[in-house]
């Protein structure tokens, strides 16, 4: 089963690089000019998040994980950063509708733009992959459910910290000094 592993991280790598550059060039100059970032996935989309959030600690921003009991309210001039690849998760979609009511603009990485979640927000980074939206059938990843979609994320999410390190003016240096030390 190994060897489908380079069929699997072509599918992942084409689906990265068919990320619409305008919208990641959008998502980048958000995320940099927020005061603070929430972010906030289900399941392993979460998980990615996650990892986002860590670089952007990183880079010296002032990033969250929704759920976290530390985490400050929300306001005008943040961000909440929410990940929907199917586009239709309920409690994503209320997320962003709390968001907006608090002032905070919303942004969505989906791999459906149509759906709700998507639509509530001011923002969508669209990464066209698959997700358990549309398994199945002819045409379908080798990969199961969303893991094209998950994988894709991660990809995209890393050369957006390369973006934002550019914009902040970031050295490696730098990042890697605000590197947990208690490991």
């Amino acid at each position: 089963m190994i060897g489908g592993a380079a069929s699997a991280g072509a599918e992942i790598g084409r689906a990265a690089a068919a990320t619409d550059p305008a919208a990641f060039e959008a998502l980048a100059q958000e995320i940099a000019g927020a005061g603070q970032i929430v972010l906030h996935g289900a399941g392993r989309e979460g998980l990615m998040m996650r990892a986002l959030a860590m670089r952007l600690h990183h880079l010296g921003l002032a990033a969250q994980v929704w759920g976290d009991m530390a985490m400050p309210p929300v306001g005008p001039g943040d961000l909440v950063l929410l990940a929907a690849g199917p586009g239709d998760l309920p409690t994503v979609q209320v997320l962003a509708g709390l968001a907006a009511r608090a002032g905070a603009r919303t942004a969505c990485v989906t791999a459906q733009p149509g759906g709700p979640t998507p639509r509530a927000c001011d923002l969508v980074l669209t990464i066209p992959a698959q997700t358990m939206a549309d398994d199945g059938g002819p045409g379908a990843s080798v990969l199961p459910m969303g893991s094209v979609f998950e994988g894709a994320m991660f990809l995209v999410f890393e050369m957006l910290v390369l973006r934002l390190a550019e914009l902040l003016e970031q050295s490696p240096e730098m990042i890697r000094a605000r590197h947990a030390n208690l490991e």
